[in-house]
């Protein structure tokens, strides 16, 4: 069973373009692997016939109309979980994750996911991401806590991401790095793509997807910094990526990073001190502009503690 077709049509900049490339690029529930999947499973249609080649070329005008798995399936169950809610309507809720809540089922974590939650919760969830990823509008990394939004229907997450494709849905991070960051107000523009030899990692790369963050020091320590960023696009990993790449990796990321500083302890060490504070997007309903805020978790908070008691 498939959801309703989402319809696109090829204008003249996308004229050429491979057809996953085109999918990923235009539809911001897409990323392009999950593209090349819907291909493969013969769930896009290019003017009314399936393409099961994502090397397939669109030209301008083509219509490209692709269908997404239902909402149910036998992989996402629902789970008592308990979540910080934030907001809650008919249309969306805002959640804060916490840290080490993995957001949606993948290969070693088939339960326990922030999705089995709210199939838990919700009895309306919007199907648009899949069997897998129910609602899901964005994402954060496992370890990364802070605000994210569920649709309840699809018409919020159309909206939804359709915001955050046109960079309307703004996010914030705070993150504590590693050194004195030097310009304290920068914009890191670097593509962001898989790693070549660590298929588990991303790293800046030719070719990669444009990726681009912007950021702010709001506190200078000793060997420390505790910025303030903005994402312009939403790459996986893409802060941590990006802040590594400019030499000041994230505090406690052992994948990016060497994950310590010379002025903080072990035993307050976490994993990567990376917290989503604050979210603003317009209501898909009400038309009103939102913003929500959530403060860091508390070992996050212990380690800005201690830092200010050594200044």
């Amino acid at each position: 069973m498939r959801e309703p077709p989402v319809e696109l049509k090829v204008s003249d900049p996308e004229n050429g373009r491979r057809l996953d490339l085109f999918l990923a690029g235009a539809a911001a529930d897409l990323t392009r692997s999950r593209a090349q999947k819907l291909i493969e499973d013969g769930m896009v249609q290019v003017n009314d016939l399936v393409s099961t080649e994502k090397k397939f070329r669109v030209r301008t005008g083509d219509r490209i109309s692709y269908s997404l798995p239902a909402l149910t399936g036998p992989s996402t169950l629902p789970e008592e979980i308990p979540l910080d809610i934030v907001f809650e309507d008919r249309d969306l809720l805002v959640l804060n994750k916490s840290r080490q809540m993995v957001v949606h089922p993948a290969p070693g974590h088939s339960g326990g996911t922030l999705v089995n939650a709210l199939l838990y919760h919700c009895q309306d969830l919007s199907g648009i991401g899949g069997v897998m990823r129910p609602g899901i509008v964005h994402r954060l990394d496992k370890d990364t806590s802070g605000l994210l939004i569920a649709a309840k229907n699809d018409k919020a997450h159309n909206s939804l991401a359709a915001q955050l494709k046109s960079r309307k849905l703004k996010r914030e991070y705070l993150a504590l790095v590693c050194g004195r960051v030097k310009p304290t107000l920068g914009r890191i523009e670097a593509p962001v793509g898989r790693h070549p030899q660590n298929r588990k990692k991303m790293t800046v790369i030719a070719g990669g997807r444009e990726a681009v963050t912007r950021y702010r020091v709001l506190k200078e320590y000793r060997q420390s910094s505790l910025l303030k960023l903005m994402l312009e696009t939403g790459r996986t990993h893409q802060i941590r990526v990006h802040l590594s790449q400019i030499g000041y990796p994230v505090v406690g990321d052992f994948v990016y990073g060497p994950g310590t500083c010379a002025d903080l302890p072990q035993e307050l060490l976490f994993t990567h001190a990376l917290h989503a504070y604050r979210l603003s997007f317009i209501h898909p309903g009400s038309q009103a502009s939102l913003t929500f805020f959530a403060s860091p978790p508390p070992e996050f908070q212990a380690l800005l503690h201690y830092l200010a008691k050594k200044e």
